[in-house]
């Protein structure tokens, strides 16, 4: 007994260090790799394999794993000190905090609060309506701010719409109960009048009482009222014994007691809407380069690899990621509308006034009431709006291909990226005051103005805005992620995986895609995304390049569908927010993230293998990638 106890009590300790134990023994046990074989290509393997390992099992938070080559390529001799640490700050870390900026200022000054009521004014209440405009509003967050910020930005306010949901509910079955309740008084009162429609039993008990049946027969011939007990003179009616008769008494519909839903529908309202906001989350970051790190990451290792290619930017991605997120976005809607709302969508899609329900009016009306709270648009929120536009439309027209960008205004070319213009706007909005310039026309305002005792000239955010925002982790994690490429390629380690795969090259281009979104997107459900995507992105730009593909043809497609990892709250942060609010459970995240997912990798390969070709030239390898190819070669 004693030494089941001990084991135990080992098992339990073991069980508790166990990312100790494995930080401590993985390095240790592949430690003879760069040791039996000492060479570049087996140096840099030893760290991608521990780094990879440390990622994938979240032994070491993310960031600290990614500064695992910072000590270790120096030590194996495959990058200096400096170069290694060039990698960790480049153009896209830049870009990065610009858009921080601009996010920090939409949700200080509740601008995103605006832009999803409205939508969801616009939409209405009816269920399948109310989601899809939930889904879009939080779309086009998601398209500027990281998909965590957006989906925790916009799920309080879906989770205060479903309890008004829920309250109304409860308020209508209680009402129901006391109506039927009344309306069997008003029958008993008849009962008594209409003597062809009584029988009264009765029989001495004890204690000298008489007891006193009455059978109400309606049409149904359902019997009504049994058991009351009145004082009433001893009789004999001829025809029964004295005995008791028992009626039995028909059920009346119960409140679900055993829940916190009023009915199972309103239990499948709250699961659509609480998965349709992160999968919109992820739909979202698909469409920008800022929309996620994943996008981030691809477009600066792209651009490290293949420096003379010059086809990612803002632009381009948008107009290929564009009518995937539309298509995903139709799709997922009626996937999760026919998972839980059924198939009726004339019942819950329509917008006629007419077909609207207490329940649904009043949810109306709590959404008024939110975006009242709101109150008019004020000059922060202008300028934060102007600040947005004014962003999008230099990114756009910064290189747009067809017609000739703004830089082209400049002399020396190629100095100016994304980045500088999200600096620049970022910059700004620490110097633009946060109040207006002249005297409001409106004396209630101008009173609230003097009475303020805050700074006139304080800017519209400050650097704690910007700091509780800034995902620092996520800048080291990608700065990991370059060091481990730049290490890969002066290594010749890329070169050496790529002549392994070899053998794959009697596969067409759209099977390789598929299969490499296939696997990373199922890596991913217990992944990180930014971990799994800078593992696998040295090893298909090398498989692109042996197999004379275009590396495009397989990048993108593996970026997008890195972020489908939503089958498990693991799978990303959004997920994790939504799971926690408690409407969902496992294995409602698993069935409908199964057909998200399927969603995804199939719109993501109609668009590479339709309107992708002719955007990115992927039907003849590039003269980028044979210079690549040549120069890894020699």
């Amino acid at each position: 007994m004693r030494l089941e106890t001990a084991r135990m009590d080992l098992i339990k300790k073991l069980w508790t260090a166990r990312k100790l134990i494995l930080v401590v023994m993985i390095p240790l046990s592949l430690l003879p790799l760069p040791l039996i074989h000492p060479s570049s290509e087996s140096s840099c393997a030893y760290v991608l394999i521990v780094t990879a390992v440390y990622w994938v099992s979240e032994a070491v938070p993310l960031g600290a794993a990614a500064l695992v080559p910072a000590f270790l390529y120096p030590l194996f001799g495959v990058l200096k000190s400096s170069e290694v640490a060039s990698e960790y700050c480049k153009d896209t870390t830049l870009l990065l905090m610009g858009v921080i900026c601009l996010a920090a200022s939409i949700e200080k000054w509740n601008l995103h609060k605006r832009i999803a009521l409205r939508m969801v004014m616009i939409a209405g209440a009816k269920p399948g309506m109310l989601v899809l405009g939930f889904m879009c509003c939080t779309v086009f967050l998601s398209m500027w701010l990281s998909n965590t910020s957006t989906t925790a930005m916009v799920m309080p306010i879906a989770e205060a719409v479903l309890q008004q949901l829920i309250y109304t509910g409860i308020a209508d079955t209680h009402e129901e109960s006391e109506t039927v309740e009344t309306q069997d008084e008003e029958t008993d009162k008849e009962e008594n009048v209409d003597k062809n429609q009584l029988e009264l039993l009765y029989r001495k008990d004890g204690s000298g009482k008489q007891e006193l049946c009455t059978v109400s027969e309606e049409a149904n011939g359902v019997a009504q009222k049994p058991g009351l007990e009145l004082d009433f003179p001893k009789q004999n009616n001829g025809y029964l014994p004295e005995t008791a008769i028992s009626i039995p008494v028909p059920k009346k519909p119960k409140i679900r007691r055993d829940s916190m839903y009023p009915t199972k529908r309103d239990h499948m309202i709250c699961k659509c809407l609480s998965l349709s906001i992160t999968y919109a989350a992820t739909i979202g970051g698909l469409i920008t380069i800022t929309g996620t790190s994943t996008n981030l990451i691809f477009a600066e290792q792209f651009n490290n690899r293949y420096p003379e290619a010059k086809v990612i930017n803002f632009g381009t991605w948008f107009i290929f990621s564009l009518p995937i997120a539309l298509i995903m976005l139709v799709l997922t809607w009626l996937w999760l509308h026919f998972l839980f709302l059924g198939c009726n969508f004339r019942e819950t899609c329509s917008l006629s006034k007419k077909r609207k329900t207490r329940r649904e009016i009043l949810s109306e009306k709590r959404i008024h009431e939110e975006y009242q709270k709101l109150g008019p648009i004020s000059y922060p929120e202008v300028v934060t709006g102007i600040f947005f536009v004014l962003m999008t439309l230099l990114w756009f027209t910064r290189e747009p291909g067809f017609v000739p960008g703004w830089t082209s205004l400049f002399e020396k070319k190629g100095y100016r990226t994304d980045a500088t213009v999200s600096v620049l706007l970022g910059f700004l909005l620490f110097l633009i005051p946060a109040r207006k310039p002249w005297p409001s026309a409106f004396p209630s305002q101008a009173e609230d103005s003097e009475d303020s005792d805050e700074d006139p000239l304080a800017p519209m955010i400050t650097w704690k805005d910007f700091q509780r925002l800034m995902p620092w982790e996520i800048v080291i994690l990608v700065g990991g992620g370059y060091a481990l490429a730049a290490g890969c390629k002066v290594s010749g380690l890329s070169m050496w995986i790529g002549r392994q795969l070899e053998p794959m090259s009697g596969l067409p281009p759209w099977a390789v895609t598929l299969l490499a979104c296939l696997l990373v997107s199922a890596v991913t459900e217990f992944a990180s995304n930014p971990a799994t995507l800078t593992v696998f992105l040295p090893i298909l730009s090398a498989l692109s390049e042996t197999l004379q593909i275009n590396p495009l043809h397989t990048l993108i497609p593996t970026t997008m569908c890195v972020s489908f990892g939503v089958m498990l709250p693991v799978g990303n942060p959004p997920n994790a927010i939504v799971f926690s609010y408690g409407h969902v459970q496992i294995r409602d995240m698993v069935k409908a993230g199964f057909g998200v997912n399927l969603i995804g990798v199939l719109v993501v390969m109609l668009a590479i293998m339709t309107w992708g070709e002719p955007l990115f030239h992927l039907t003849e390898f590039p003269a980028w990638a044979v210079m690549r190819n040549v120069t890894g070669s020699l």
